[in-house]
């Protein structure tokens, strides 16, 4: 590779982010990032975000990233840690200019690379010379994925010098005299092929025009063709489903009927949880709108630093989902609940669409860079959707009235919430979250809880939200600005002098309690009932369309089920307890792959066997405990 085309990979990393290999619904955790490694990642991510917020560019290296196991920030740990001059980095935040960020920061961690090994190389005993190393390792972690999408052959290369190097390390010295001697010379072998990688890609002094973060699309690979460079989240992401996970409440199972029956709403079923129906990066990352909304309620851990201002909210019109839909403002929302969602339209936050199917649209297309979805496809997740149904909750009559095993204070909370109050115009909190209409009225109000985008500005009107279930789904506001209940009714209280004494706001917070519970919020889990038992009956119905699908010849729609169910089944099995079971499970995912091949050559009776090998080792495997 020339020194040109290394220099417009290296630039170009700033502007393409990571990939994985297929998109999946099940997301797999990563190892813990070094603080520097942790901040140069975080600071790529960032660096890509239009407008970049360099508040949290700066934060990204004075704090530890969420969830890190260091407790202290990567400026602080460079200062226990090294000699590295960081007053490029900080000088480039302060400029705020991306292109001379880039470089302090590639720079740094290659810098930081260079140090340990000069300590590995120079330390007297193996111990402290492996430590550096593994250091110095983990570090280089920050480039390795770039390296080896720009490059594979030398990504290759230098991983066969990382693991003569780390070998090299842990055995110098062991031996004595002469064992050391050739430890030594292997060791300094391997770091020079690192090294001098690392002096002719990443510390680059000189820059040109063409090596600025706006100009560069893409690599280039020595072959000259275009090299897309995959995507990944930075640290601190969390897309893992909510623990404990919420309980789904099906209109049509709570009357018996298997869905299994109802093909349209089980192959919506399997749009809600698949990745493919979104554009990159979202479906590269395998996020589909199950990740947002686990089990039709809201997923409170969710957390894409730059895109969530705290756990369970993101920004679905910024930078990183779909540039073109980027609203260039940094407005992220609290993800709602989709419980009884035929009861509780209008739909969006501030409720602009008067359909669920255009509001499902505007997600596909517009918040996640989707294709343009087929009629069908709009059916089926309509048709899904439309089942959800709110908690079951004992303390609550059908049209919203305490039944007797309600609380006293909730009872008399409930008198407190139908009192009109003349800060809201005479009217009750039970005039727009009315009883008897699921605690909604289906209607748009400006409570204030909105800032003003500009003087006069008529937008601060917010969609009305049902108030059942609410117990589970804090923290409140379209923002997600108010962790509590009670916090709620003290907002209310102070901004609309509502004038309620300590009791009486006690009372009130003690029936939206009531109102917002369920006898069941969660899913149990226990021996008989797995979470990947869970997941296997998911995906069994959703291959059950394949009944409807494949003698329909229908293989746009079979294909994108083969292949989310497949890649799923496949990577679900990792979650199961029973070792010696997996590889029925991964047999079982390539018969269902071998549906989709067979069908990308037209060869439909050989889908037809495979489709029906699959169901019968599928009840095969279900009827035996795995």
């Amino acid at each position: 590779m020339t020194q040109r085309v290394q220099r417009v990979m290296l630039s170009a990393i700033f502007i393409v982010l990571v990939t994985v290999s297929s998109s999946l619904a099940t997301p797999a955790k990563e190892a813990p990032w070094l603080p520097e490694a942790a901040a140069y990642r975080l600071t790529l991510f960032l660096g890509n975000l239009a407008p970049v917020p360099w508040d949290k560019v700066m934060q990204a290296w004075t704090d530890p990233y969420r969830g890190s196991e260091y407790s202290v920030g990567a400026l602080d740990w460079l200062g226990r840690e090294s000699s590295v001059d960081v007053g490029d980095l900080t000088n480039a935040i302060g400029r705020q200019d991306r292109n001379a960020l880039y470089f302090a920061v590639t720079r740094l961690v290659a810098l930081r690379i260079e140090e340990e090994l000069d300590t590995a190389i120079a330390a007297d005993n193996p111990a402290t010379s492996q430590q550096a190393v593994s250091k110095a390792k983990d570090l280089y972690r920050a480039f390795a994925d770039h390296i080896k999408a720009a490059d594979p052959d030398v990504a290759r290369t230098l991983g066969l010098a990382w693991l003569e190097l780390n070998d090299a390390a842990g055995s110098a010295g062991v031996l004595g005299v002469g064992a050391k001697t050739k430890d030594m010379e292997e060791m300094t072998s391997a770091r020079a092929v690192i090294s001098t990688y690392l002096a002719e890609n990443y510390l680059i002094a000189d820059l040109s025009p063409r090596q600025t973060m706006n100009a560069v699309p893409e690599t280039i690979a020595r072959t000259g063709q275009p090299v897309g460079l995959p995507v990944v989240l930075p640290p601190g992401s969390d897309i893992f489903d909510q623990d404990p996970l919420p309980l789904l409440i099906l209109n049509f199972e709570e009357q018996g009927i298997d869905e299994s029956d109802l093909p349209l709403i089980a192959y919506g079923d399997m749009l809600f949880d698949s990745a493919e129906i979104f554009g990159s990066p979202a479906r590269d990352l395998g996020i589909a709108c199950s990740t947002c909304h686990n089990r039709s309620d809201i997923n409170q851990r969710f957390f894409i630093p730059g895109a969530s201002h705290q756990p369970g909210a993101v920004d679905v019109d910024g930078a990183f989902f779909n540039p073109m839909f980027n609203d260039r403002r940094d407005d992220p929302i609290d993800i709602p609940s989709l419980r009884g969602l035929r009861f509780t339209g209008p739909y969006g936050r501030d409720g602009r669409f008067g359909s669920i199917r255009n509001f499902t649209r505007n997600v596909i297309v517009n918040e996640f860079a989707g294709e343009e979805p087929t009629p069908f496809m709009l059916d089926a997740l309509v048709a899904y959707m439309t089942e959800f149904d709110f908690l079951p909750n004992a303390m609550l009559t059908g049209d919203g009235l305490l039944t007797d095993k309600a609380s006293d204070a909730a009872r008399r909370g409930e008198e407190i919430f139908n009192r009109p109050y003349t800060g809201i115009g005479n009217q009750s909190c039970a005039s727009c979250h009315t009883p008897s209409g699921n605690f909604l009225d289906r209607k748009s109000h400006d409570i204030g809880s909105v800032e003003a985008a500009y003087e006069g500005s008529q937008a601060g009107a917010m969609d009305t939200p049902t108030l059942l279930g609410t117990v589970y789904t804090a923290p409140y506001f379209h923002d997600g600005s108010l962790p509590t209940l009670a916090s709620v009714v003290e907002w209310f209280n102070d901004t609309k002098d509502l004038g309620l004494t300590d009791a009486e706001r006690s009372d009130l917070t003690a029936y939206l309690e009531t109102v917002g519970a369920a006898d069941e919020p969660f899913e149990t889990f226990d021996a008989a009932n797995t979470p990947f038992r869970l997941a296997f009956a998911e995906l069994t119905t959703f291959a059950s369309t394949l009944d409807t699908l494949l003698p329909k010849r229908d293989t746009q729609h079979i294909l994108l089920l083969t292949d989310t169910v497949a890649a799923d089944l496949a990577a679900d099995a990792g979650t199961m307890e029973n070792l010696s079971a997996r590889p029925e499970i991964y047999a079982l995912a390539k018969r269902l792959a071998d549906v989709g091949t067979a069908v990308r050559t037209d060869d439909w009776d050989a889908a037809d066997v495979s489709w029906r090998l699959f169901k019968k080792d599928a009840v095969a495997i279900e009827e035996r405990a795995f």
